[in-house]
């Protein structure tokens, strides 16, 4: 069996003294250690405008159906599918002759009313200069002004005759009402249309659709207007119905809002359905890049331009319901700020209420930050990112 002997007095107080030591050493190093780093930062100032976005349409300013006016043969097609057209420039042509045929009866028959009525005057003024004479009887004389009234009124109903036909024989030459792009056509050369009368609308031909200036059509919610209209009554906001509110749009695969434009329009009522209004901005379209149809996204100023702090999205902590931002103190305590978050602007988070511009607050190391606690700041700096969408 293994016998330890036991230490003497001796041993056991120089093990005692040299453990004392040895804390005695220790508790210097340990009383001497930094409290953590972290990086502050004073909130960025900036003028800022608040923006509103909405998903719309691209909708052209003027669409027109081409539809006949006349029936007839088609003969001709003066243009290409899908060209761009030019107000008044020629696209169809229907068959001319019979119109021209009724053109030519109707000044005939305008030569006969014209030759009429100078027979009737000439025998009107017989008729007078016998009748002062007593030659004449008053119920012939009557008769003669009767039938000069009656062929002056042939005359004006050959003159309108006339009209129509020249009229009808315009209609045969069909042109383009307004500029734009045209679409393909629907009828082919070699077939009979029907031309718009009181039975229905004339044979659609082709359509047109404007393309500069473009219109962009989007519903905006109930509380979205209401909000717009509380800002322009107090004046924080220029009025949505002046025409004079800039905007800006981008197209899908678009990141930056380099398309301006005024909105210029918003509807009498609320769709009582959807809970929403609808408005409309008005956009050059340069170079016709933009089509009708083509889906967007609208940004419209939300407040006029005002200095706001901004930090990031990072620095910001949730506390159940509530967001705070940690700071640092004089002394090197972490103090934490209930805030009350805004927007996104340049990658930044728009800070409403809680902060003031001097604050020191943490923007690197909030796992080393503990309220109450002691830190060792280091400065650093807050900056944009002009390249974020907001």
């Amino acid at each position: 069996m293994l016998v330890i002997p036991p230490l003497g007095f001796r041993s056991i107080a120089r093990a005692a003294a040299l453990l004392v030591a040895g804390l005695a050493a220790a508790l210097p190093a340990l009383a001497q250690q930094a409290p953590p780093q972290v990086t502050i930062s004073h909130p960025l100032q900036k003028e800022v405008t608040e923006w509103d976005e909405f998903t719309g349409q691209f909708q052209a300013v003027d669409f027109v159906e081409i539809r006949a006016r006349v029936s007839g043969w088609l003969n001709e097609i003066h243009f290409t599918d899908g060209q761009i057209v030019n107000k008044g420039d020629l696209l169809f042509v229907i068959d001319p002759r019979p119109y021209e045929i009724q053109l030519a009866t109707a000044k005939a028959t305008l030569e006969q009313a014209n030759a009429a009525v100078d027979f009737a005057t000439k025998d009107l003024a017989r008729g007078a200069a016998l009748r002062q004479k007593d030659f004449l009887a008053q119920s012939t004389y009557d008769q003669r002004l009767q039938q000069m009234r009656s062929a002056a009124a042939s005359v004006e109903s050959g003159k309108a005759a006339v009209r129509d036909a020249e009229l009808n024989l315009e209609f045969t030459h069909v042109t383009a009402p307004v500029s734009g792009r045209i679409s393909t056509h629907q009828v082919s050369i070699g077939n009979l249309i029907s031309g718009g009368g009181a039975s229905g609308p004339g044979t659609l031909l082709t359509t047109i659709v404007s393309l500069d200036p473009i219109w962009f059509v989007f519903d905006m919610s109930e509380s979205d207007y209401l909000a717009y209209q509380r800002a322009t009554t107090s004046g924080k906001l220029g009025s949505t119905r002046n025409g004079h509110l800039p905007v800006a749009v981008r197209l899908s695969d678009e990141k930056d809002w380099s398309r301006t434009g005024v909105l210029d329009f918003i509807d009498n009522q609320v769709d009582r359905g959807a809970g929403t209004i609808r408005a409309r901005a008005t956009f050059p379209n340069k170079g016709y890049f933009v089509t009708p149809g083509q889906f967007g996204r609208i940004r419209i100023p939300g407040s006029e331009p005002y200095q706001a702090l901004l930090i990031p999205d990072a620095a910001i902590l949730t506390d159940q319901s509530t967001k705070i931002v940690l700071t640092v103190a004089a002394d090197g305590t972490i103090v934490p700020k209930p805030v009350r978050p805004g927007p996104t602007i340049d990658g930044l988070r728009v800070v409403r209420e809680g902060l003031q511009p001097d604050d020191n607050i943490v923007i690197n190391g909030l796992l080393r930050a503990r309220p109450g606690a002691k830190v060792t700041p280091q400065m650093g700096e807050i900056k944009p990112d002009t390249q974020a969408s907001n």
